[in-house]
C-alpha cells in the first residue's frame, strides 16, 4: 500500500481508533474511541506493516471499517493522515493534509500475512 512518504518520515505518534460509525463526510475524522497510542518502534513497525500490505481488488461490502490510524508529527497538532481499514471489502480510505487524492482509496489483500499481523495489532490494542 502506498503512504505519503513525507508523512511517514514525520510520524511521531499513531492513534488507533476503534471506529463506531462512518464520518459525516469525506475528510472528516472517523468517529470512535481511541484505544491505543503508538510511539517509537511501534510507529515504525505499524507503518512498515501498512506499507507492505499487498494490493487487491475491491470486494463488495459497502465499506464498514473497524479501525483507523491517525498519524501525527511531534507537535501533535493536526493529523498528517488518517487511514480507515475495512477487512471485509479490503479497502483503505485515507485523508489528511499529507494525502494526495491519488492515495485516497486503495485496496489490500486482507488475508496476506502483513494484513493479518496489522489486524492482530488492532485487536490487541482494543480493550
Amino acid at each position: 500500500m502506498l503512504l505519503p512518504a513525507e508523512a511517514v518520515a514525520a510520524t511521531a505518534l499513531i492513534e488507533v481508533v476503534r471506529i463506531s460509525a462512518l464520518p459525516a463526510g469525506r475528510g472528516v475524522p472517523y468517529p470512535g474511541r481511541v484505544v491505543a497510542h503508538w510511539a517509537g518502534s511501534e510507529v515504525a513497525d505499524a507503518l512498515a506493516l501498512i506499507e507492505n500490505l499487498p494490493g487487491s481488488q475491491q470486494h463488495r461490502c459497502g465499506f464498514s471499517p473497524g479501525w483507523s490510524v491517525r498519524a501525527y508529527e511531534d507537535t501533535l497538532e493536526m493529523p498528517l493522515f488518517e487511514a480507515a481499514f475495512c477487512f471485509t471489502c479490503h479497502e483503505v480510505r485515507m485523508h489528511g493534509m499529507a494525502v494526495p487524492p491519488a492515495l485516497g482509496t486503495q485496496f489490500f489483500d486482507a488475508g496476506a500475512p502483513p494484513a493479518q499481523a496489522l489486524l492482530t495489532l488492532f485487536r490487541t490494542a482494543t480493550p
